[in-house]
């Protein structure tokens, strides 16, 4: 295999890599986004949601979430939220 090729195909399994843990990271924000909601559809308790809201900043400032991902699952995270 000439170098040339060789490189092409390490770049390759570079972007596959990145994509699968792109996919994982955004399957885990949508299992946390729907484990956020109660059987009854009215929501988690407030502690939870702000719990949960931690651990997406947290994630994102390790550099295990990307700034859209952090962005999208904090914004519904927050929407969850209910001020009285």
């Amino acid at each position: 295999m000439s170098r040339a090729s060789f490189g092409k195909r390490e770049r390759e399994q570079a972007k596959r890599e990145k994509a699968a843990n792109k996919r994982e990271r955004r399957q885990r924000a949508a299992d946390e986004a729907s484990t956020a909601t109660d059987a009854d559809g009215a929501g988690a308790p407030a502690a939870d949601l702000l719990q949960m809201i931690e651990d997406v900043h947290r994630r994102h400032e390790d550099g295990d979430m990307t700034d859209d991902d952090f962005e999208t699952t904090k914004a519904d995270l927050l929407g969850r939220l209910r001020v009285d």
